[in-house]
């Protein structure tokens, strides 16, 4: 389970073991013995660059990990997702002494790159605020979570550093996915009569870049599929939907004409460091608020936000964002990221980033009576809950919220993800950069038993 412990507080999360409960066994084709088994249909937009394959991988007699099927049986291999990307286990910067650390005292200078006056702007003023009325809720509740972690073995204090490391790739692999979304505006429009409103995968299925831009893709299959884009292959896993488009491309994904019981929303707010890294872009909160979240909503919908720590952002959400789209905010949850020793990532009161972030959660106001009817054998929303886990060294690979989330919501309900960078079974998922940690070079294919 990807739930280690559960406690009044909140949770402990296993991160990597959800993404590796997600099913990433491939099931191939057939195979006779002495054949390869291989789909490599490929088809053409007038451009040898761009070029997508949908299909199970091959079985080799001689690639590791793979079995040779007998006649009538299928072959399978599995992969799992590499565990160096959540081997933190040491904080990113070491707890400052107590005398450094923020205790109330609006004079307490900030000690940075470079020094600078002791005067606070305003938007550091109302972080220091939020965060002396969440800061006990944060350190005693992790610590709790904390000690259970300890106690049954899933944290523990490392005894040795190991003599040899795995390499760990970039995070910056794959094709440039936001780029291809650029480009796929220049495509030729897709006529009204012939647009397909969704592609389910198959064992030999292939379609054009031009396509997979133009409509939902979908894996029914209880086994992942691997998907060949720009030269590069990505993992998607069972019974799992996607969209790769950018925010002017989401006709699509309303084609589709499905509403959802959980938006979960996670905008690339605009901030310094994200304009200095030019890492991705950015969003207005004009452009945010155009997000047709009512139109994808189902009545009483559960909206989760992604919220940085920039007091702006929350605020924003709660009196602006959710207010326009009907939403009323319920609650506020952080999500707070450990060390393998249960220890904070960051110091609990650092000035500058905070080992913690934001989820703001509403509901969507509308039909009373269906509302009533959708929380029947529901827990109501606490206005309350710590998330906390080992976070991914991946940038902005958030943990997974379906397992905290089953106890206020109905089973088999519909959910939804915005600008996400990766793919869950049960959810649809939107995003320019939507298959961005699936690529197979995130995976290690495992040995045969």
């Amino acid at each position: 389970m990807s739930v280690v412990h559960r406690l009044t507080a909140g949770w402990l999360v296993d991160h990597l073991s959800f993404i590796n409960q997600c099913g990433y066994e491939i099931c191939d084709s057939f195979a006779y013995p002495g054949d390869v088994a291989l789909n490599t249909s490929v088809t053409s937009t007038g451009d040898s660059r761009a070029t997508s394959t949908f299909a199970a991988t091959s079985s080799s007699r001689h690639g590791p990990g793979n079995e040779i099927g007998t006649e009538g049986k299928r072959a399978k291999k599995r992969y799992v997702f590499r565990e160096e990307f959540f081997d933190i286990s040491k904080p990113h910067i070491a707890a400052a002494p107590k005398e450094q650390l923020w205790q109330g005292c609006s004079e307490v200078c900030l000690t940075e790159k470079r020094k600078r006056k002791c005067a606070f702007n305003q938007g550091e003023l109302d972080a220091l605020e939020y965060h002396s009325k969440v800061r006990k809720l944060i350190w005693e509740g992790t610590s709790h979570l904390v000690q259970e972690g300890l106690k049954s073995g899933f944290l523990h204090h490392p005894t040795a550093e190991l003599g040899c490391r795995k390499n760990v790739v970039s995070g910056h692999v794959g094709c440039g996915l936001a780029e291809l979304c650029e480009m796929a505006k220049q495509f030729p429009a897709v006529n009204e009569s012939d647009h397909q409103a969704v592609h389910v995968l198959n064992d030999e299925a292939s379609i054009p870049e031009q396509a997979l831009l133009s409509c939902v893709t979908e894996n029914n299959s209880n086994c992942a599929k691997i998907v060949m884009l720009m030269g590069q292959k990505y993992l998607v896993p069972p019974k799992s939907s996607f969209l790769l488009s950018d925010i002017s491309c989401l006709q699509s994904l309303l084609n589709y004409k499905k509403k959802y019981d959980v938006i979960v929303i996670d905008p690339p707010w605009e901030n310094k460091s994200v304009k200095r890294s030019n890492r991705y872009s950015h969003l207005s909160s004009l452009q945010i608020k155009q997000i047709p979240v009512p139109a994808l909503a189902a009545p009483n919908c559960l909206v989760v936000t992604w919220v940085t720590n920039r007091q702006k952002h929350l605020h924003f959400v709660k009196n602006e964002l959710y207010p326009h789209w009907s939403v009323k905010t319920l609650a506020e949850w952080h999500w707070v990221k450990i060390t393998r020793a249960g220890e904070f990532v960051l110091p609990l009161d650092s000035l500058h980033k905070k080992p913690y972030e934001v989820l703001v959660l509403g509901r969507v106001q509308g039909d009373v009576k269906e509302a009533l009817r959708k929380s029947e054998d529901v827990l109501p929303i606490p206005e309350h809950k710590l998330i906390v886990s080992i976070p991914c060294s991946l940038h902005s690979h958030k943990p997974p919220l379906s397992a905290v989330l089953a106890e206020f919501i109905r089973p088999d309900v519909e959910c939804l993800e915005l600008f996400a960078r990766n793919l869950q079974p049960g959810w649809t998922s939107w995003g320019n950069e939507v298959l961005k940690f699936q690529h197979i070079d995130y995976f290690t294919l495992l040995q045969n038993e």
